[in-house]
């Protein structure tokens, strides 16, 4: 692009970002009146749809380095550095959206994100070479596995049909020094059959206000579907934990760790499993247990209707031979 061009891409494209982006950062993900608004406001924008294409990408992320996966004002964002890396590369101001924002500490496995460039960038997009460069620009505790050009006005954000989440356990008397950044260590014993009770009341759809920091629900919809709540036993580097993995359609805010939290009193003994059934229908946070620490918590998956991604491994001897 020419310095004309440039100037007027970065103009368009802070317009319908500011637009498309103007919702509230409290809660995981919305629901079909904000998307509404969102793609009206799209819409409206200055920027022509034939000069502009969508990309996605897909990121995993060790979030103890960072303040939460949204930008913030003199912080380490996992946003925050991604977006600066693409700017780095391509030259141009780039704003991201993501399939589930998350908190200061907790990790990703399968983040997607996906933000808007100029159609003349698409061949670059493509190359395998720009995998290679944004992983050498981000920070040592993100990696970018996939990027690709999708469907024009995708959004990793309203797009997703559904989202895993999944918090790990280590429960033994001694602390596993390996594994430690990655899971909450539990001394005493948990009764996981009781904790698996209690979770088959989570499934469905069901008002979490109780289950959410509090402050982010005040007017805003707390309603959301789970699908499924698994509490599963798992090997890391040989260590036997457990697993609670929760699916849905969207999150609120602290919602999972807040669950979890809740299950483990239910596993140490302090609650019945029914227990849980009453902290729904209660709608206070301070019915609820404890939020469970960050360190545990990995946003583990999402799903989209029409756009997959390539494994790493899948891709490499092609980014490889591009290299050379």
């Amino acid at each position: 692009m020419n310095n004309n061009e440039n100037i007027a891409w970065e103009r368009a494209h802070r317009e319908r970002v500011s637009a498309g982006n103007g919702y509230d950062a409290t809660c995981e993900s919305g629901g079909a009146g904000e998307k509404d608004a969102a793609c009206a406001a799209e819409n409206d924008s200055v920027l022509d749809a034939d000069r502009f294409i969508t990309c996605a990408a897909q990121l995993s992320y060790n979030g103890a380095p960072f303040h939460g996966f949204a930008r913030q004002p003199h912080q380490c964002s996992v946003q925050g550095n991604v977006e600066a890396a693409l700017a780095t590369l391509f030259r141009i101001p780039v704003q991201t959206v993501c399939a589930g924002r998350t908190d200061a500490g907790v990790h990703a496995r399968r983040q997607v994100i996906s933000f808007d460039m100029p159609t003349s960038f698409e061949e670059r997009i493509r190359s395998p070479r720009s995998l290679f460069a944004l992983n050498a620009l981000t920070h040592d505790a993100i990696a970018i596995h996939d990027i690709k050009v999708v469907e024009q006005g995708f959004s990793a954000r309203f797009d997703a049909i559904e989202r895993t989440y999944r918090y790990l356990i280590y429960n033994a008397v001694a602390p596993c020094v390996l594994i430690a950044p990655l899971c909450w260590h539990i001394t005493k014993p948990l009764d996981v059959s009781a904790m698996q009770q209690a979770a088959q009341f989570f499934i469905g759809e069901h008002d979490y206000k109780s289950f959410c920091h509090a402050p982010s629900a005040v007017g805003k919809p707390t309603c959301r579907f789970v699908r499924c709540v698994n509490i599963i036993p798992v090997e890391v580097w040989g260590y036997a934990c457990i697993a609670i993995e929760v699916v849905g359609n969207a999150f609120l805010h602290s919602m999972v760790r807040t669950m979890v939290g809740t299950l483990v009193h239910v596993g140490l003994g302090k609650r019945q499993p029914q227990w849980i059934e009453q902290v729904l229908h209660t709608r206070d946070r301070r019915a609820a247990g404890p939020c469970a620490p960050a360190c545990g918590l990995t946003f583990w998956d999402v799903s989209y209707p029409s756009v997959t991604f390539e494994r790493e491994q899948q891709q490499f001897s092609a980014a490889w031979g591009a290299r050379l």
